[in-house]
């Protein structure tokens, strides 16, 4: 008994040296034989060191002990690694990107009133050089009421005149173009895009660019049955209906190869992050589905070009290799759901035929009795219904 008291008063007396060795020492301190107890430790890879005899302690003054930081070290010989921070944020999934210089912009066009011009003015010149170089068949001068001019025959100056009067003709009438409305006209020289053509009614446009024509209405497509699942994971088949339209024609034609496929392509990427219920599903059916599918499907469209105002199932239902069974289970569940809705119906019919017959005094009934007519009564009641569907 005094042996154990020594031992906790000098461990006690000197804390310090208590910590500061890393375990118990048992050795003999000289010739009294007094050991020495070092303060016992808790801890472990997430908490500090706390001394034990501290947590059991009566004395009110307090004691310093020398503590190591509380940083979160591994655990010896596991290869265990120290966590230190947060995990790292999930990579976000990357948005397609097209040339930023890439944006559609207004080409000149002129009206058409100017080609006209252009084109009338070269058959006039073509015809004053003719007349000029007295080529003209007297027919002709007659018809047009000239007077007959001796010329040299085709000359040089000539030769030029009919070149230039037939550049300025077919310069005219070459770039003559109907603007149309919903449709677009994409130029481009020497594969250099030069701006998109948007004007309606009669233009003239630089016949030597290329014109591509791009339709920029309002456009609607429907899909074939496309895959798909539910929040369940059980497979389906989707009919899309998809409403949209091309907002910058330089990034939807010039930006990607096709992006009508792509747009389907975009949808089907959807489909198989998006669950999609049946009508009358616990999540909203179709329609919860398809305000999702449509922010997917915009976020997707958008750098290329292309403005998505609905993304809207049209027609779910079950694929065809579970579809059998789906059904036989709707029908189980609808059954169920038909029984439980007439046997509550029932046995409210049988209380209140039951208690107006006790209230108003019509029969006296003890518990027998009672349990007869209420069989009874269910009986008869469950037997009509039945019946009846």
């Amino acid at each position: 008994m005094s042996t154990t008291t020594s031992h906790t008063s000098e461990s006690e007396e000197h804390p310090e040296g208590a910590a500061a060795t890393g375990g118990l020492d048992f050795g003999a301190g000289g010739a009294g034989g007094t050991a020495t107890r070092p303060a016992r430790l808790i801890q472990n890879e997430v908490t500090t060191e706390i001394p034990v005899h501290l947590l059991f302690r009566d004395d009110p003054d307090p004691v310093s002990v020398p503590l190591k930081p509380a940083v979160v070290g591994r655990r010896q010989g596991t290869g265990e690694q120290p966590r230190l921070g947060r995990p790292a944020p999930a990579r976000s999934r990357t948005v397609p990107q097209v040339d930023p210089e890439l944006v559609e912009r207004p080409a000149r066009a002129l009206p058409g009133l100017a080609g006209l011009l252009a084109g009338a003015g070269g058959i006039v010149g073509c015809l004053a050089t003719s007349w000029w170089a007295g080529v003209l068949p007297p027919l002709a001068m007659e018809a047009l009421r000239l007077p007959s001019c001796t010329g040299s025959g085709l000359g040089p100056a000539q030769w030029a005149a009919y070149a230039g009067a037939g550049a300025l003709g077919a310069l005219g009438f070459g770039g003559l173009a109907r603007g149309r409305t919903g449709q677009a006209r994409l130029l481009g020289l020497f594969g250099r895009y030069r701006g998109t053509v948007r004007r309606t009614g009669l233009l003239w446009v630089n016949p030597l660019l290329v014109h591509r024509r791009v339709n920029v209405r309002l456009r609607h497509w429907r899909s074939e049955a496309m895959p798909a699942a539910d929040a369940s994971g059980v497979p389906l088949r989707v009919v899309m209906l998809v409403v949209w339209r091309v907002r910058d024609t330089a990034r939807a034609v010039l930006g990607i190869d096709d992006h009508e496929t792509y747009l389907r392509e975009c949808v089907e990427a959807a489909l198989a992050r998006v669950p999609v219920d049946l009508p009358g599903g616990a999540r909203g059916g179709p329609a919860a589905a398809g305000e999702a599918l449509t922010r997917l499907v915009a976020a997707d469209a958008g750098p290329v070009g292309l403005e998505v105002f609905s993304v809207q199932p049209v027609r779910v239902e079950y694929a065809p290799e579970v579809a059998a069974a789906m059904h036989r289970r709707q029908i189980a569940a609808l059954e169920a759901r038909q029984r439980s809705s007439m046997l509550n119906s029932v046995v409210d019919s049988v209380e209140d035929t039951v208690t107006r017959l006790t209230v108003r005094g019509l029969v006296e009934l003890d518990d027998y009795e009672r349990k007869v007519l209420v069989r009874d009564l269910t009986v008869a009641f469950c037997s009509g219904r039945a019946e009846l569907t």
